[in-house]
C-alpha cells in the first residue's frame, strides 16, 4: 500500500464505511454508502443562506450537497459521534464545524455557536437501530433546536419502512413536530429508500 493511501482519510469512501461499520455497528445501519440519487434528495430543502445541521454525516455522502446548497453565506454544523468520520469530514470541507458528539446534545451544540433555532436538520442516523430512548433523547433535541417552518429529513429504507420501530419513530416525530411528513421514493440507492422530510408547524 503506497504511503498516501496508508492514511485512514485518504481511503476509498467504501472502504472507510465499512471500517467505521466494523468499529460501531449499531451506529451506522446503512448497509451500503448512500448513492449521490440519495443525497440530492435529501437536501432539496435546504436552502441558501440557511443554518443548517447535519446528524451523522459519515464519510460525508450528503455533507457536500449541502454546502453546496447553503452556499457561502449559510452555517453548517455536522454532529457525529465516530471521530474517525469526523476527521474525514473536517479534511473534505474544513469551511464547515463538525463535531464530535452525541445528537443528544444539538441545542447546546448550536447555542454554543450562535446557530438557534436552526433552519434545516439532515439525517442519516439508524434511528431504525438505535436504543428507544436515545432515539427519544435524540428527538427531543432535534424539537429545541428547529425553528417553526423548519425541516426536518430523514430515511428509511423500503424493507424496513413498515416494521414497528421505523412506524414509532414517524409516529411520534410527527406528534412532537405538529405535521406529517412528505414521502419519497428513491430507487436509485442500494437499498431503495425513502426520503422523508417534516416541516415544522408555525
Amino acid at each position: 500500500m503506497s504511503e498516501r493511501l496508508s492514511h485512514w482519510s485518504d481511503l476509498p469512501e467504501h472502504l472507510v464505511f465499512w471500517n467505521g461499520m466494523l468499529r460501531n455497528p449499531r451506529s451506522v445501519g446503512a448497509l451500503a454508502p448512500s448513492s449521490p440519487y440519495l443525497a440530492r434528495h435529501m437536501v432539496r430543502e435546504v436552502r441558501r443562506g440557511s443554518r443548517t445541521v447535519e446528524l451523522g454525516p459519515g464519510t460525508g455522502a450528503f455533507t457536500g450537497e449541502i454546502v453546496a446548497r447553503v452556499g457561502p453565506d449559510g452555517r453548517v454544523l455536522a454532529v457525529d459521534i465516530d471521530a474517525e468520520f469526523c476527521k474525514r469530514v473536517r479534511l473534505a470541507w474544513p469551511q464547515i464545524d463538525c463535531v464530535c458528539a452525541s445528537a443528544e446534545t444539538l441545542p447546546a451544540l448550536a447555542a454554543q455557536r450562535g446557530m438557534s433555532p436552526v433552519d434545516h436538520i439532515v439525517s442519516g442516523l439508524p434511528f431504525a437501530s438505535l436504543p428507544a430512548e436515545t432515539t427519544r433523547l435524540i428527538l427531543d433535541a432535534v424539537c429545541e433546536t428547529l425553528r417553526p417552518g423548519g425541516t426536518f429529513t430523514t430515511f428509511q429504507y423500503v424493507h424496513s419502512y413498515p416494521l414497528p420501530p421505523a412506524v414509532a419513530f414517524r409516529r411520534n416525530l410527527t406528534a412532537l413536530l405538529g405535521s406529517p411528513p412528505d414521502l419519497d421514493l428513491v430507487v436509485r440507492n442500494v437499498p431503495p429508500a425513502f426520503v422523508l422530510t417534516w416541516h415544522r408547524a408555525q
